[in-house]
């Protein structure tokens, strides 16, 4: 349409619509990768690649903006009359009532599972809509007013909404890629957790850290335990810790428990006689049935 109607503006919708086909190609293919189990090559799975494959899709959108914003730079010096105007506005509504409709109901699921790059593609539909509005009303202004530039002016708008959408993925997905946690107060809500539910047993908590890897997250807990405390003890304390942890954030799905003595040295990890071994072996046994059945109830939720 774009073409034959000599719109600028309507030839960006248009070239913004294939890369939006694109780019949900890409996150879908990102998304199944992620979903993959951990194998011999990537021993912490492939989560990131959903983080990696929204940051493709961004920079594709970059991309997409400066060749709509070359071409309306050139429109903007040298304006031409658009040729069938009122077909034109019909297709640019027709687009963006598509466009949105399936930009609100992909990001009502991204939403749903916290899905970053399904998010990410749903900001691309919503600012596909939105540029179409605005072809619409650029092609209005260019034909019954006479306002020759409109039509530049609107793809100069749209190359712009493109950069603002990109900016804001492209920041987030590589904030996660190298690993950092923009939610400080998920660090507080642990560190506040541990120590309430646990004051009692003589321990305090040393550091929280937390790592992005896109879908969920992980968490590495250092505690400061009583170092004359039965290795048995603390074992059994550090997956109570564990299970407290996946209970109050059930989208954390590594959850490591590093115990430290008062001094400063990491516990021993050996055993000093079989009754010790024998009790912890049962302890074991039961705490992990525990563990499986508060997974299954968060599962539910």
């Amino acid at each position: 349409m774009g073409h034959t109607s000599g719109s600028v503006v309507a030839t960006a919708d248009g070239i913004d619509s294939l890369s939006d086909a694109m780019i949900s190609f890409i996150v879908l293919l990102g998304l199944r990768i992620a979903h993959r189990p951990a194998d011999k090559t990537f021993h912490f799975g492939y989560r990131k690649v959903e983080s990696f494959a929204a940051l493709m899709a961004a920079i594709g959108m970059v991309i997409i903006g400066f060749i709509i914003l070359y071409h309306s730079y050139e429109i903007l010096t040298h304006p031409r009359e658009i040729q069938q105007p009122n077909l034109t506005m019909i297709v640019l509504a027709s687009a963006a009532v598509i466009s949105l409709y399936r930009a609100f109901q992909m990001r009502k699921i991204a939403n749903k599972y916290d899905i970053l790059s399904l998010k990410t593609d749903a900001k691309n539909s919503i600012k596909d809509g939105s540029a179409s509005v605005i072809g619409f009303f650029s092609v209005f202004a260019a034909s019954q007013f006479g306002l020759l530039q409109a039509d530049a002016i609107g793809g100069i708008i749209i190359a712009g909404y493109i950069f603002s959408v990109s900016y804001v993925s492209l920041k987030r997905c590589s904030l996660i890629l190298v690993d950092s946690w923009q939610n400080p107060r998920t660090t507080a809500i642990i560190r506040k957790s541990i120590e309430e539910k646990f004051g009692q047993e003589s321990i305090r908590v040393r550091s929280v850290l937390l790592r992005p890897t896109g879908m969920v997250g992980q968490a590495e807990v250092h505690i400061e335990v009583d170092g004359s405390k039965p290795l048995t003890d603390v074992e059994l304390l550090s997956l109570k810790i564990e299970m407290e942890i996946r209970s109050k954030i059930p989208t954390m799905e590594r959850v490591s428990v590093i115990p430290h003595s008062f001094s400063g040295n990491i516990l021993s990890s050996s055993l000093d006689d079989d009754d010790n071994n024998i009790s912890f072996i049962r302890k074991r046994v039961q705490l992990d049935e525990l563990v499986k059945k508060v997974n299954e109830i968060i599962r539910q939720k």
